[in-house]
């Protein structure tokens, strides 16, 4: 499993040192040491990625499949690459887990521990790992056919190192919708079916099995709740508690109709019986302001937390973004919660610990008294400012990332219009596509008149978390130069605590 500074994928991907030898002479970078490429988030080692499936945890490893193309930079035929971690942070490639067949390439999906082995696919002493995905047919859709995507099956019974496909797919058939597709499914303990959420236009389609090769239909969600922008895609649909009683979750991302343009992902809280959801909730609410935090959802078998993972990028741009042989990255890994805000409950997401423990041991720590401004010669790869005083009605505290080349990246928060903002309109690289420098907004709705920031910045992504998650915003960036210094500054006095270190690299 790679540690900090670890190079051992270059056995992995079967680079020989003298290539690596070869390439340094004549000034190439090694991989995970090209320009963008970021230090602490997973990205694949070269080739298309896009959203995180088949999240599980399993003998002590977290296992992230993702989509990926490994022939080109972007979108195309579409496989399941694999990766596994025991802390969520550090990671190992693995070969690639499932390859298009005749029925298709594989679309988004979840995979499941089958304990019980309800499917018979394994045993009880060695029950298999089952990855649940949408076929999706390109012939059938050129010809015409709206039941060009349906749902297969896929099992391990070795830790998920190998899998085999189930040789009865599809397991659930298309009864003639276009859209139909990004299967996540979980077992419902109160009726001991295993439960799928599926994608079907702007809607949300709930399937039941007992074994998860028969599915019926239960219900529907969402024909006029939420944003209907655009698309929904890569429902999760789980329990989470807040005071003692338990509340369900239902992640939908959407694209188009995010709150800054192109994708984002929203969320209702309300009840599952096992055949519908149900909902009080009447206003849009999203898991991430920041325009580049897309088709995120959790691990299973996780027990007592929900654990989330999210593609960094957003469909407006994310084919042209300017990397060379890899394109993009998955956010952080985040923990969810439930908090009351202003009387009503909301959804937090938050690092998980183990980020941490990446933390190099020099660290610097200030403490900011009665100051309108403050300078940070060198940004660090971790920030939090922890205000203590509180905040005035019209103050204007605004984070400048920048360089001595003249870049930027402001990150503002404005009391008096109780917004939030990221502008990288200052950044030089961003002529590949006009929406990439508009002003991403979020309306401040946070608990408390002290404020505790925590800025996660990596060489081409920031992603800033307000009150443990009260708020959030990520967003890409590509600077030409590193944005190596931070200015805040306000229009009243601040006091805070400040600290910030770099992290070790996870390659």
């Amino acid at each position: 499993m790679p540690k900090y500074f670890y190079i051992l994928f270059v056995l992995i991907f079967t680079i020989s040192c003298t290539e690596i030898e070869n390439k340094e002479e004549k000034g190439e970078p090694t991989r995970y040491q090209e320009k963008y490429r970021p230090q602490y988030h997973f990205t694949p080692p070269s080739g298309w990625m896009n959203d995180p499936n088949g999240m599980v945890y399993y003998a002590g490893e977290y296992h992230l499949f993702y989509q990926h193309n490994p022939d080109s930079t972007v979108w195309g035929p579409m496989h399941w690459g694999h990766a596994v971690s025991e802390d969520l942070v550090n990671w190992e490639h693995l070969p690639i887990a499932i390859y298009p067949d005749s029925l298709g390439t594989i679309f988004s999906g979840s995979a499941v521990l089958d304990q019980k082995n309800t499917s018979g696919l394994g045993t009880e002493n060695n029950p298999p790992l089952v990855a649940i995905y949408t076929y999706h047919n390109a012939e059938m859709e050129k010809a015409g056919s709206d039941k060009f995507q349906t749902q297969g099956i896929a099992y391990s019974i070795d830790s998920g190192r190998n899998w085999q496909k189930y040789e009865g797919n599809p397991v659930l058939k298309n009864p003639g919708i276009k859209d139909f597709r990004d299967p996540k499914v979980s077992w419902h303990s109160e009726s001991q079916k295993w439960i799928m959420s599926l994608a079907v236009k702007d809607k949300i389609s709930f399937y039941s099995s007992p074994d998860l090769l028969n599915w019926t239909f239960e219900s529907d969600f969402g024909q006029a709740l939420g944003a209907h922008g655009g698309v929904w895609e890569c429902p999760d649909l789980f329990p989470l508690d807040f005071a003692g009683e338990e509340k369900w979750i239902l992640l939908v991302s959407i694209n188009p109709g995010g709150p800054n343009g192109g994708s984002a992902t929203q969320y209702f809280i309300g009840d599952f019986d096992g055949k519908e959801f149900t909902t009080e909730q009447e206003e849009t609410l999203w898991v991430d302001y920041g325009t580049d935090n897309y088709a995120g959802v959790t691990w299973s078998n996780v027990n007592d937390k929900q654990l989330f993972l999210g593609w960094m990028s957003n469909w407006q741009y994310a084919n042209i973004v300017p990397t060379d042989n890899w394109r993009s990255a998955m956010t952080i890994a985040r923990e969810l919660s439930l908090s009351e805000i202003d009387g009503k409950l909301r959804l937090l997401n938050s690092p998980v610990e183990n980020y941490k423990n990446l933390l190099q041991k020099k660290s610097h720590n200030w403490e900011l008294i009665g100051q309108d401004s403050f300078l940070l010669q060198q940004a660090s790869e971790w920030t939090e400012f922890s205000f203590k005083n509180n905040r005035s009605d019209n103050q204007l505290i605004r984070f400048d990332f920048f360089n001595d080349e003249g870049e930027e990246l402001l990150f503002n928060l404005d009391f008096a219009e109780n917004i939030v903002s990221i502008d990288r309109s200052l950044i030089d690289n961003h002529s590949f596509s006009e929406k990439f420098k508009s002003v991403q907004k979020a309306p401040m709705n946070v608990s408390s008149d002290k404020l505790k920031i925590e800025i996660y910045k990596d060489a081409s992504s920031v992603e800033i978390f307000i009150n443990e998650g009260e708020l959030v915003m990520s967003a890409l960036y590509f600077s030409e130069k590193d944005l190596n210094r931070i200015r805040v500054t306000s229009n009243h006095s601040m006091t805070a605590d400040i600290q910030a270190a770099d992290f070790h690299s996870i390659w």
